[in-house]
């Protein structure tokens, strides 16, 4: 399938299911637990209150693995104007944050981080299940977020 077909697609509306595609357009669909949530949904209005501009949200990316949908991302004015109009995002924003599921293993955030990576994010965040945040760009693990130095380390409920 293409994005554009899933998004579209009246079976796939409404799942409790966080869905992206792989490589060969196979949909994998992942179950989005309620810590899932609760820390997406912390993640992104501290986002918005360190950064007066660009848009925060979850965003659909085009990656070497097909698309992919990180739970939280930043995007500059600049870069969001490129890719406001697609279907899914031919660039990926600035900032691209991963929460990690129960159902995620190490390896699998790691390679997300990479594909953000690769398709120019400029660092991607990852969130554990105890709301530990860890901050990377192209050089590797960053004591701290680069693009947002006040960035809390830690969510807490």
């Amino acid at each position: 399938m293409r994005w554009q077909e899933v998004c579209e697609h009246k079976e796939l509306q409404d799942l409790p299911f966080k869905i992206e595609l792989n490589k060969w357009g196979q949909i994998v669909m992942s179950p989005v637990k309620i810590k899932h949530s609760f820390y997406q949904g912390r993640i992104q209005p501290l986002l918005e209150s360190f950064l007066i501009t660009g848009e925060v949200m979850p965003c659909a990316i085009n990656t070497s693995d097909g698309v992919k949908v990180a739970d939280v991302v930043w995007c500059s004015e600049e870069r969001f104007s490129q890719i406001e109009d697609e279907v899914s995002a031919s660039i990926a924003p600035e900032i691209c944050v991963e929460v990690k599921s129960t159902g995620n293993t190490l390896e699998e955030m790691e390679f997300k981080r990479n594909l953000y990576l690769e398709a120019q994010a400029i660092e991607v965040w990852l969130c554990n299940e105890q709301g530990q945040m860890k901050f990377y760009n192209q050089q590797g693990e960053l004591g701290q977020s680069l693009l947002v130095p006040k960035f809390i380390k830690q969510i807490k409920r």
